[in-house]
Order: C-alpha cells, then structure tokens, then sequence
C-alpha cells in the first residue's frame, strides 16, 4: 500500500481539528461558510449534500426553535422498514459541544453531521444481512446509528449494541432505537456509551461475534485506543471480525492498521467491494458536481476487515 510521506508536523493538531469542525458549525450563518471551514472540512470526509447517495433520506419534520431534526432513510431493499432518526441540522452546534468534547477527550464529528461513510457502511451491511444472523454485533463511533438500525432492523441479529463515546450522541441513540423500535423483531438493541480506551468493558469483553465501524481512524491520537478496543471486543474462542470503513487519508489509515498487528490482529483491505458503490465512485472522479472536491484517498472508503 502506497502512503502519504507528509510529516505529521504539517497538519493540525486533533484538538485544532476538532475546534475548526465546531467552528464550522458554530459560524454556519458566516456570509460564506464553505470557505471558512474548507481545510476542516477536506481533512475529514468531505461531506456532500448527499455523500454516495446510497440510501434516501427526506426531511420529516423540524421545529425552527430547535436544532433537531426528524428524518426518513428509506433502505433500497424491498420490504424493509424505513427508519426515522432525530438527529442535528448539518452544522448546527454551540460552545458546550466543545466542552464536551474537550472534557471527555472525544472528538465531535458524530454531532455535526452524518458522514459518507456512514452510509456506505449501513448499505454494505444491509447488502450482506446473513453475516450478522443470529449474531452479537456491536457498532464503535456510531454517531446516530444508523448503520446499527439498519442491521437491527433488517438481518435478524441476536443483539446489536450502538456505541458512541460523546454522551450527547448516545442520547440521539437512544431515542432513535426507541422511535424505530418496531422494526427490530426479536433482536435486542441498546445504546452504550464506550470510550475506546476502557481496558474492561463490564461483561462484554471477547463477547461479540461482528464489530462495525465507519470514519473512525483519521484522529491518530485514538488509533491505539481504537485496535485495543477491537482486540478486547471481538469474541473468543471461536470466529469474529470486524467490518471498517475508512478513506485512506495519507497515511492516517496505514497507522491504524499497524497497531492492528501489534494487538496480534490480522487484516485485509478490499477496494472494489461493491459494484455500486465503485461505479459512483467513478462518477465522483470524473466530475460528477453533486460532490465537488472528490478525491479517493479523502473520501473513498476501503473495506477493512480484522480477525484473530
């Protein structure tokens, strides 16, 4: 694998980063706030109105006295249900989300917006139902959740834990398994609120048989914690993975999967992982408007796939 030969010390901090995403939200009314924020936001995922498109969203409901929203992703399988998720207007927040984020050292991308890879990752899963029948599934930094609603309501899993370390996302978590609660039949889903440096997760550890995640490798100072959570989260004895989802970044991605090894962990990357999602990547890279700015190594996430 190829790898970006920039030094660390000529990109921002994490915290730097973490303040340019707020800023972001915080000046959305500036006169024009896609300039203001265009390094913050070309670091991250580059989000564009629609990412990948690859699950339909429509706006339900907003009251203008708050900054959440009610919205519908209608998942492209005939007869599943559709989910209905509270979340954040994209680049709506204040002062105390820093706060937060500054207290309990997490970062506050899952309360900006929901991220492409977000999607790829619920349709991916959606795709592949029958590695999660009958399993114990558990999703890290999932910001509102809908990749784990979508396996919770769609693939017949035993349990599926939704897990965010930002307090503040595990409640949207919950209300919005409580608002799709209906659609989940006899699998048991709960949110938790996990931070990936915990060393013992009460009796859940070695107890899942799929993990799933998405976006979460571009702040390097959580990789360590990130490969040790998934080494002490994965079952054993007997056969797990976990499923990621991330951009290349440089060589972010690369950094993460050497502390995947030194956890005793093996690894595959695949690039072409689904025709449709490769065909619309194909699109972005040849101009395609409905995301300017495209560029592979930011925004094309490659499927991880981590075992024993």
């Amino acid at each position: 694998m190829e790898t970006n030969s920039n030094s660390a010390s000529s990109k921002p901090s994490a915290s730097s980063l973490r303040w340019r995403i707020l800023s972001r939200a915080v000046l959305h009314r500036a006169k024009n706030p896609e300039d203001e924020s265009q390094l913050g936001m070309k670091l991250i995922s580059r989000k564009a109105a629609k990412g990948f498109n690859l699950i339909q969203c429509q706006l339900l409901n907003h009251d203008h006295e708050s900054r959440d929203a009610q919205f519908c992703y209608t998942l492209p399988t005939q007869g599943c249900p559709k989910l209905v998720l509270t979340q954040r207007l994209n680049n709506n927040a204040d002062l105390t989300d820093f706060e937060i984020c500054n207290r309990h050292n997490i970062d506050n991308t899952g309360i900006v917006c929901q991220w492409p890879s977000e999607d790829v990752l619920a349709y991916y899963c959606l795709s592949h139902a029958d590695m999660f029948r009958s399993k114990r599934v558990i999703e890290l930094g999932s910001g509102y959740g809908l990749a784990g609603l979508t396996i919770a309501a769609t693939t017949e899993a035993l349990e599926v834990v939704i897990s965010d370390g930002n307090p503040q996302v595990v409640d949207y978590i919950l209300h919005n398994i409580n608002t799709n609660s209906g659609a989940f039949g006899e699998t048991r889903v709960k949110p938790m609120k996990l931070h990936w440096n915990e060393k013992e997760v009460s009796n859940l550890s070695h107890t899942f048989d799929v993990i799933v995640a998405s976006d979460c490798t571009f702040f390097k100072e959580f990789h360590k914690d990130l490969a040790q959570v998934t080494e002490l989260l994965l079952k054993k004895p007997g056969p797990s993975e976990a499923i990621l989802f991330s951009p290349k970044r440089g060589n972010s991605l690369d950094k993460f999967l050497e502390e995947i090894k030194d956890n005793g962990l093996l690894f595959s990357i695949t690039e072409i992982y689904d025709t449709e999602i490769w065909n619309r990547h194909q699109q972005f890279m040849n101009g395609d408007e409905s995301w300017p700015g495209y560029e592979k190594d930011h925004c094309y996430p490659l499927l991880i796939r981590i075992t024993r």
